[in-house]
This record gives C-alpha cells, structure tokens and sequence, in this order.
C-alpha cells in the first residue's frame, strides 16, 4: 500500500510542491489582509493555529484530487488510462484509507485550535457536496459551464475560510470592501487556470469537452484575458498602499500577458495558453508574497 501511495502522490499530488503551496496560500490572504486593515507588526503572532489552517488547506486539497480520481474513474479509464488510478497501479482502498486518516485529522484540529469552525464545516459541507456532484450528476457532469459554476468557487470558500480566522482572532471586521478584495485575490487565478486549461487550438481538439470546443479558442481565450485584467486590478488596489513600485511590476506582468494573448489569438498552435497562464500566475503571485515580506521587514515602499 506504502508503495502504491508513494506512486500516487509523485504523480497526481506531490507533496512537498502542495504543502509549500498551501502555506503560502494561507500566509498570503493572512497578511494581506492584516497589513491593509492596518494592523500593528507588534501584534501579529503566528502559532498553532495558522499551521493548523495552512494544513487543513493542504489536505482539503488532497481530498478534492482524490474525489475528482474516483468521479472522473470511468472517464479517466477511456481518455487517460496512464494515469495512477485508472492504470491500477494504485487502488480505491488505498485512497480510501488516507482520506478517512485525513478527515479525522481536520475535523479533530480544527474544533480543538481554529476560532472559525462554523466556516470549517461550511468547506467541508462545500467539498462534500462537490464529491456527489450536488446529487445532480446527470445535469452537471455532462455540462462544462455548469460544472465551473457548481465547482469552482470551492476557491471563494477556501479563502472565505482564511479570512474568517483572521478577521476573528485580531477582531477586525469580516465583511468589508478589504476582505472582500483579499477574497478575490486568490480566487481569480484559480479561475483563470481552469479555463484557460481547457483552450485548445482547433486541430488539437478531441473527445475531452473544453471551452474551446463549445465557444471556439478566440472568445475563449478573450474571456481569460478579461478575467486577467479583473484579477490584476484586485491586486493592484491590495498593494498600492503597501508598495507603489510592485504595483508598476504587476502592470509590466499584465502587459506580457495580454501580448502572448494576442499572440495565442493570432496563432493559437505556438504554445498552449495554459503554459502561459502559470507563468503569468507564478510571478504575480511570487511578487505578492514579495510584497508581504518586504512590507514586514522595511515597511512601506
């Protein structure tokens, strides 16, 4: 089973890359939105807890590969039977068993250290209710855009879950214009990875439904542009007050994109759009985190 598992999470879930993501998606949203409410460095602390929360990001994670493995099992077996599940190189039991150890620990973790375990169970609630398809699979699996709608602000309620901890333990104010921005902020790019994963050129497209082949890749593609331009200027209004010349970089960021965009538009078998996205991604959110530890350490800039 140890080997079957360790087949599985270097293929579908590496660890260390998921762990280190999900800490610095936590981090992010957390000091984003105490260093914008303005909260004293002398009071901030970091404890038990926000491991606690980083973790429970990483694992529900965990949890939607697995039930996305077991939803998209049959579909998987016809379209990618390369991968770890449908190979049978690793078997449902074994999945099984982790999630089980997984959600015991959660659930355990949160109720004993969080301050916001009503929110916890609303994302539990949330990710199970994804996991049957919100007992409407006949209408839902079969429908792209029905799927992104049902499935994708899971994103919202991940982040909603890591404001509300924050807002509670420095008793700021949770439903305001900040933490809505800071909500927004991580939430953009999840939606923009998704769609823009399943923008195909013309002659690569297959059996597998993507937004290309329902909408064509032009207004596919100009619907992630748009959706980026949305994103940047959530950033933009996030760090301006923290450091001015970040907020000069994330425009640069926006211009190269919007230039492979138009380029992707041009010519759409040059690279995929998705590569270009990550990129895009990776830096912009590489430099909020910059901004956070600059902000800490010096100040305002």
């Amino acid at each position: 089973m140890i080997k079957r598992l360790a087949i599985y999470y270097q293929e579908m879930y590496p660890i260390i890359p998921r762990l280190f993501l999900a800490f610095v998606m936590f981090f992010e949203i957390y000091f984003l939105l105490l260093l914008n409410y303005q909260v004293p460095l002398t009071k901030i602390s970091v404890g038990i807890p926000e491991i606690i929360g980083s973790l429970t990001i990483f694992i529900f994670l965990m949890l939607l590969r697995i039930v996305d493995d077991f939803k998209d099992y049959e579909t998987d077996r016809r379209l990618f039977p390369e991968r770890a599940l449908p190979s049978g190189r690793v078997q449902k039991q074994d999945l099984i068993k982790v999630m089980v150890v997984a959600i015991a620990f959660i659930f355990i973790s949160n109720l004993i250290w969080m301050n916001n375990f009503g929110f916890f169970l609303f994302l539990f609630i949330y990710g199970t209710l994804m996991s049957v398809w919100f007992f409407q699979k006949s209408k839902i699996q079969p429908n792209l855009i029905l799927a992104l709608v049902t499935h994708n602000p899971v994103q919202l309620v991940m982040n909603a879950y890591i404001i509300s901890f924050t807002c509670f333990k420095y008793q700021v104010s949770l439903f305001s214009w900040t933490s809505f921005l800071v909500m927004l902020t991580l939430y953009f790019p999840a939606l923009i990875w998704e769609i823009s994963r399943k923008v195909r050129a013309p002659q690569d497209e297959t059996a597998y439904v993507t937004y290309s082949s329902i909408f064509g890749y032009q207004k596919a593609t100009k619907f992630v542009l748009l959706l980026t331009a949305a994103d940047v200027v959530t950033n933009i209004l996030l760090t301006i007050r923290l450091n001015k010349f970040a907020t000069v970089v994330i425009v640069l960021n926006l211009i190269w994109f919007l230039l492979k965009g138009k380029q992707f538009l041009k010519d759409p078998t040059a690279f995929r759009l998705v590569e270009k996205v990550e990129r895009y991604t990776y830096f912009l959110e590489t430099l909020m985190v910059l901004v956070v530890i600059i902000y800490l350490l010096v100040g305002r800039l």
